[in-house]
């Protein structure tokens, strides 16, 4: 009898949590509107790394010289010389004469961090003091320069945005909407409601400045994922990590089930080896503990247990299929099936991340390790 109230105890406040959290990060985001550019706008430097051409390179290209911002200047970084992406780059800056544009083409080894090593070169070219560092995935709303400096407080140490998949194609993109979204997505805008904002490198508003009295780009380079490194940063100076109100949307196309493996066990791996006390509960999230502990409590007690599968799953989807919905976030009817995807998949990416060995980034193989771990092994 204990061990039946236990789990259904324990069942309950899963649940109870996860509504908390969907009611925690309703309230800090707000569905999409246009903010129109102040008046006496900063200029902005918007560095955009960029790898290889993906389906949505083209639009999101045209998006980032279509802005509604006064005074900015964008500044394509590219590591290798033979990338196809060079000539799409180029073919957009001859289009766009009026937006100050550059490409910049090298590789500074700044760390085990292809991403940020191929930033440095646009942060030290940047002209202005407000600087974004922005995903070349990022598909940018005429206002995504408004959106990230309305974030901006006295208290601000950086204003981010997370990800939010749209235009999938096919299940497994679904899937990883479901991942993005209303999971990841929904637990950062609760991490931040509760004071714990951390950050997102998919989009970095950063007053440069600030960032270069405290070590530069390359102070990123403390940890082997940068948003982690500037949460660390951010934190260590008394300032907090904001993020935008709508996030901005990454539109995904088709993925495959090894990519989303791939993907979601780099992240998880990333953030347990970066923050291993916040990462260490992620087992929790999710369907699949609550429903394992309904199940055992349901069958002690004899009680049905398809109908108590049906009553947890429903308890934990519907509130995500309403924050979605009430966000304007991707929802098509196989959400639901999507999420259930996802949620198998959980325990399996929580377990991996506890295992070393190398992941891969865009075709480069890394090692995920802590700088301590680094330093250990270079002392042995």
């Amino acid at each position: 009898m204990e061990l039946t109230i236990a789990a259904g105890l324990a069942s309950s406040a899963l649940l109870f949590s996860n509504l908390a959290s969907i009611l925690l990060a309703s309230s800090r985001l707000k569905r999409r509107h246009v903010i129109a550019p102040p008046g006496g706008s900063q200029p902005v430097s918007i560095i955009v790394p960029s790898r290889g051409v993906e389906p949505f390179t083209q639009e999101t290209l045209q998006r980032a010289f279509s802005l509604d911002w006064p005074r900015y200047e964008l500044i394509f970084c590219v590591a290798q010389a033979e990338d196809p992406v060079i000539k799409l780059i180029d073919a957009a800056i001859a289009r766009c004469p009026k937006v100050p544009a550059r490409l910049l083409i090298g590789d500074d080894r700044v760390s085990a961090n292809p991403k940020l090593n191929n930033c440095v070169k646009g942060w030290q070219a940047a002209r202005h003091d407000w600087v974004i560092l922005a995903d070349s995935n990022v598909l940018m709303p005429r206002d995504y320069v408004q959106h990230l400096m309305a974030a901006w407080r006295p208290d601000t140490g950086l204003v981010c945005s997370t990800p939010v998949g749209s235009r999938p194609d096919g299940f497994w993109a679904e899937v990883e909407c479901a991942f993005l979204n209303t999971l990841q997505a929904r637990w950062q805008y609760a991490g931040e409601a509760l004071g714990l904002g951390f950050a997102q490198g998919k989009s970095m508003l950063w007053n440069k400045p600030m960032l270069d009295a405290n070590g530069g780009i390359q102070a990123l380079a403390a940890e082997i994922a940068e948003d982690a490194a500037a949460t660390k940063l951010v934190n260590s100076l008394g300032l907090r990590v904001n993020l935008v109100a709508s996030p901005f949307e990454q539109p995904l196309g088709q993925r495959r089930l090894a990519e989303i493996w791939s993907r979601q066990a780099r992240w998880a791996r990333l953030r347990r080896v970066t923050f291993p006390l916040f990462f260490a509960p992620e087992i929790l999230t999710g369907a699949a503990m609550p429903l394992l502990l309904a199940l055992i409590s349901a069958a002690l007690a004899g009680v049905s247990l398809p109908t108590t599968a049906l009553c947890v799953l429903a308890a934990a989807y519907l509130p995500e299929c309403l924050l979605a919905w009430a966000k304007g976030w991707y929802l098509s009817p196989r959400s639901v099936t999507a999420m259930l995807a996802r949620d198998a998949m959980l325990p399996a990416i929580w377990a991996r991340a506890w295992f070393g060995g190398a992941v891969e980034w865009r075709g480069n193989a890394m090692t995920i390790r802590t700088k301590a771990m680094t330093e250990l092994e270079e002392l042995a």
